[in-house]
């Protein structure tokens, strides 16, 4: 009876010799008492050694259906013996000859990426800052260099398409044809622009044009308004300049949407998997937590304080849920209402933000709109970049408040964080949005009904897409002069008079502290200007690559010899994801505003490309005409209803699909996750066992010794 339970080798007959401790391993009997029979052969079919040293069970096509090699109870050397004689026994030359094609283009694909990455002018800065100060802020410096490339292949894709076609057309290499229409009264009357006549002025005058986008600036290939050309022709060759604008606006937005997504992935992986199992993450930080990159002593020390206060957090984590899991009734009724008034409180400060930054807005504008309202240099600036400094004090100051508001609303450490951060970045972004919406609001409403004629108010704002590009120049320049200006003014005098002052003031002051997150959202609202701005300013992701160059290196020099790593640790592994999300977010945000140009607001009729349409959507209805009859009738067809709703439903499904599969990959997790849980199980009952017999060994050998002596 036993011998037709015992296994049999397949190819010889003969029976495996199994060991009687697998039949008292603990996932043996959790599969003897499973309905599952396939997993109690598995466990059932472990070969001899002596056939395996010989290759036979191994070797055989059925048992390598049945079992892989990673399952035999055998050494290592040994499964590699045994996989070299299966390789020599299954690969017939040509499989041999696909493997080493294979390889060949794995390495050459691999050597060339080395060599790209050798190009990388940042390679050796990046390597030195985490060798000093760790991954965490090694990520940051990461991530801007990846906005300089971003920026400077948006700039490329705007100059080829858009700007280089404009200078050829002005050099006469190409026939062009304005779009200026003044076939009708409206059109003569819409079609008023006052250009930038070169005279005479005050050196302080240029310098305002410089720093504003406006005076000679305006009529250059930076903004809008100068790209004035229609059609593009020579012999058989002509290019539409209106829907390479618009086709280009949309390419840079896809492909920045294509490369963050792409390069989130990894990153997302990684913070799922971690966020999974909270044992392994106190393991992950006793066992694994030591960054090794680092080799200043100073930071080392840091990291050491670095991964107490995770630690910390973690514990006060853990004691803030069963806080939470013991609250009475009551208690939760109060924290509830703190909360709710808290956040009122929040919603109070925004609201005063977005109307002094609207007010100011306004009143902006109407200074400028005013002629000959000269008063000086510094008023002049001071007035044009005045929405731009209210914007960038209510940056600065409502993450202080939020700071001290969260506190009271007794969150969990790593939850005060988040949400402090999200927190911030709205304020960040919806400063943006307000100051469009006060620019819209100024554009598109006249007091004696002007609009009616053109669509806006063409009187105050007859290229009303050029000042919004100016706008979003400024917040460009602006923030440029911020970033350095606190580097040069408050960080360095700080880090003298910590270092070089004794007063205990100045001590408890300490050095400013490089706080990740809060660099990483600075960068993003001036990625996500460069986003809106790109439309209305097509070299402006030019600026935006200078910038972050710029401040690459002043963050650098900032870094090493003003700053500190921050005392609130940020982990490498969710810094990345952490990143790209919160670019994530800006970019939808920015699509917002450019979609409500290109669809509701009437294009001006005195500048751009645009001239001829009404709106700037109205450009790829026009395109479509112009095709054939057949090709018309099918991209038609594809933008009906009879092609979207089955479409719809098509997605639905695959949609259905994907989740089915992430749901049936979760279950094999599952129960992945108890196999290692088992094999645990498993482990410690062979040492207990291993112990228990030591003893008995001991207890035997002592008695033995003792009857001898006897």
């Amino acid at each position: 009876m036993n011998e037709e339970r015992q296994p049999r080798d397949a190819k010889t007959g003969n029976y495996f010799s199994i060991n009687p401790l697998l039949h008292e391993l603990p996932s043996y009997q959790t599969l003897v008492r499973g309905p599952s029979t396939i997993r109690r052969k598995s466990i059932l079919s472990y070969p001899s050694r002596t056939s395996l040293k010989r290759g036979e069970s191994v070797g055989d096509e059925n048992e390598q259906v049945d079992r892989p090699l990673r399952d035999f109870p055998i050494s290592i050397q040994e499964k590699k013996n045994i996989r070299a004689k299966q390789d020599i026994q299954i690969s017939s030359f040509a499989t041999q000859n696909i493997i080493f094609k294979k390889l060949k283009w794995r390495r050459l694909a691999q050597g060339a990426k080395e060599n790209v990455d050798r190009l990388d002018p940042w390679r050796k800065d990046i390597h030195d800052i985490e060798g000093k100060f760790g991954t965490g802020i090694q990520s940051y410096f990461s991530f801007l260099s990846f906005l300089v490339l971003l920026n400077f292949v948006i700039f490329i894709l705007m100059f080829t398409f858009i700007t280089l076609p404009m200078i050829i057309a002005d050099h006469g290499v190409l026939n062009t044809t304005s779009t200026r229409d003044t076939s009708s009264a409206i059109a003569e009357e819409c079609t008023v622009y006052e250009e930038f006549n070169p005279k005479l002025v005050l050196f302080y005058s240029y310098m305002t044009n410089l720093l504003s986008g406006t005076g000679f600036l305006e009529q250059t290939y930076l903004f809008y308004g100068f790209y004035r050309t229609d059609d593009m022709h020579s012999w058989n060759f002509h290019y539409n300049l209106p829907l390479a604008y618009f086709i280009t606006t949309f390419a840079y937005i896809l492909l920045s949407l294509f490369w963050i997504v792409k390069r989130a992935v990894e990153g997302f992986k990684q913070s799922f998997i971690r966020s999974e199992d909270r044992f392994q993450s106190f393991c992950n930080k006793i066992f694994a937590g030591w960054d090794f990159c680092i080799r200043d002593e100073r930071a080392a020390e840091l990291k050491h304080r670095s991964l107490q206060y995770e630690l910390k957090t973690d514990l006060d984590e853990e004691r803030i849920k069963q806080k939470i899991a013991d609250r009475t009734q009551k208690e939760k009724v109060k924290i509830y209402l703190l909360r709710a008034l808290l956040n009122l409180l929040v919603v109070l400060i925004l609201m005063v933000c977005f109307y002094i930054i609207y007010k100011t807005t306004v009143y902006s504008q109407q200074f400028n709109n005013k002629k000959h309202n000269s008063r000086g240099f510094t008023i002049d600036l001071t007035v044009e970049y005045l929405p731009s400094i209210v914007i960038t004090a209510a940056n600065f100051i409502t993450p202080l408040l939020f700071e001290h508001i969260i506190r009271f609303e007794d969150y969990s450490p790593a939850f005060e964080i988040k949400f402090m951060l999200i927190r911030s970045v709205f304020v960040r972004l919806a400063n943006i949005i307000v100051l469009l919406v006060s620019l819209w609001l100024q554009i598109t409403t006249c007091d004696d009904k002007e609009c009616k004629t053109c669509g806006y108010n063409h009187k105050l704002y007859p290229c009303w897409e050029t000042r919004i590009g100016q706008e979003m120049y400024k917040l460009m320049i602006f923030d440029l002069i911020i970033i350095a200006s606190v580097t040069l003014f408050v960080e360095f005098p700080r880090k003298l008079l910590v270092t070089f002052c004794p007063f205990p003031p100045f001590t408890w002051w300490g050095q400013q502290q490089f706080s990740v997150p809060q660099n990483v959202l600075a960068i993003v609202y001036g990625q996500t200007i460069c986003w809106i701005g790109t439309f209305y300013s097509p070299l402006l992701p030019g600026i935006a690559t200078i910038k972050y160059f710029t401040i690459f290196y002043i963050k650098k020099i900032s870094l090493m010899n003003n700053c500190q790593p921050s005392t609130r640790p940020f982990r490498a592994s969710s810094s990345n994801f952490f990143f790209l999300a919160v670019l994530l977010i800006g970019l939808p945000l920015a699509c917002v505003p450019i979609i409500f140009s290109i669809a509701l607001i009437n294009s001006s009729k005195s500048c751009g490309p645009f001239i001829n349409f009404n709106t700037t959507w109205e450009i790829i209805p026009h395109t479509i005409n112009a095709f054939p009859e057949s090709l018309r009738r099918l991209l038609y067809g594809l933008a009906s209803e009879i092609f979207a709703v089955p479409f719809f439903i098509f997605v639905c499904l695959i949609l259905f699909y994907l989740v089915a599969l992430a749901a049936a990959h979760k279950r094999v997790v599952m129960q992945l996750r108890d196999q290692l849980a088992m094999q645990g199980r498993d482990k410690q009952y062979l040492i207990r066992k291993l112990t228990r017999e030591s003893l008995i060994a001991k207890k035997r050998l002592a008695m033995s010794n003792a009857e001898k002596l006897k």
